[in-house]
């Protein structure tokens, strides 16, 4: 399973490189085509940068104030941190509203959580999961899995690392908590990368055209 964790990685690498090439390409060509390049330009651009928008735009995931997304990336990069527990609810999985019946099909364990990463600040995120995953309705501390890239994605692993639960324990609640975690939204860096591109293109065009 772990050998499969970096072939994930460099697959999805690769799969932004050439989501990245396309963009460039697309913006080059709507570009050059509105300037003073030929007409077939600028009709294959506008369609082309059209689609292009609408599927980073369909990735792209907005921050969330104190609410985690569901799940990590796939091949993505995460790492352990210690958390704060700061209050369990049952709520329904649909409209997050309180309920009381935890033991409804239809409700879900609200962790309300203070992680506290390293080389990060403290944030704060709210996480949703059927199961009480250690024990945290009746403990103070947690040990989260989060994507460094993307901090908003936060997991509450079953199991963690014995060292990590011990460094939970004995953490201290932070003195400053943001209450939204930064990082850029899931296809923001294809966007630019594809930005930066297409200027390359049109530069290269004006040079040896």
């Amino acid at each position: 399973m772990n050998r499969s964790i970096p072939t994930l990685r460099r697959f999805f690498s690769s799969l932004r490189l050439v989501a990245a090439l396309l963009a460039g390409l697309s913006f080059a060509a709507l570009a050059q085509g509105a300037m003073d390049g030929p007409r077939w330009l600028l009709l294959t651009g506008v369609p082309a940068t059209a689609l292009v928008l609408t599927i980073l735009g369909g990735a792209a995931e907005p921050l969330r104030t104190n609410i985690a997304m569901s799940g990590l990336r796939s091949g993505g990069p995460r790492a352990f941190a210690p958390a704060v527990v700061d209050g369990v609810r049952t709520v329904d999985k649909k409209t997050g509203r309180p309920v009381l019946d935890g033991r409804s099909v239809e409700s879900v364990f609200a962790f309300d959580l203070t992680v506290m990463p390293d080389g990060l600040p403290a944030y704060r995120v709210q996480v949703l999961h059927p199961l009480d995953l250690q024990g945290l309705l009746h403990r103070s501390r947690a040990v989260v899995e989060y994507d460094p890239e993307q901090p908003w994605r936060v997991a509450i692993p079953a199991n963690p690392p014995r060292e990590w639960l011990a460094r939970a324990n004995s953490a201290s609640p932070p003195a400053e908590v943001k209450k939204r975690a930064g990082g850029f939204p899931a296809g923001f860096r294809t966007l630019v990368t594809g930005a930066v591109l297409a200027a390359v293109l049109l530069v290269l065009v004006r040079l040896l055209g």
